[in-house]
């Protein structure tokens, strides 16, 4: 995934509004009407988070009637999610090394204290 389009979704990610309207979106298709219900804002600022996220190309809107509905592209997130299982891999490999020397040393000091004796 070219860096430029990570960073666009990253960008819009950061930012917990539209965090809870992805989630929201997960649950399926809604309306700007019905995604600003639980949001103490305006029709036009939620309307602003819709378009930070349409132009990451996490959500799409179509025409239904008169109805708008905005749909999760989770395409998007799912490229975030394989740049991340890299770092969460090598995290795992290095916690792991860790608990390896760790049991290492407890092993030898459990030897030690039973030469003291």
């Amino acid at each position: 995934m070219p860096a430029d389009r990570l960073s666009s979704t990253l960008a819009a990610l950061a930012d917990p509004t539209r965090r809870a309207i992805v989630a929201r979106l997960a649950r399926g298709d809604s309306s700007l009407t019905e995604l600003a219900a639980p949001f103490d804002m305006t029709l036009p600022a939620v309307s602003k988070h819709l378009r930070v996220l349409e132009r990451a190309g996490l959500i799409t809107r179509r025409r239904e009637a008169q109805r708008k509905p905005c749909h999760l592209e989770a395409a998007r997130l799912k490229e975030v999610r394989d740049w991340v299982e890299d770092y969460r891999r090598f995290w795992e490999q290095s916690l792991d090394r860790l608990d390896a020397y760790l049991q290492e040393l407890q092993a030898k000091e459990k030897k030690h204290v039973r030469r003291k004796k």
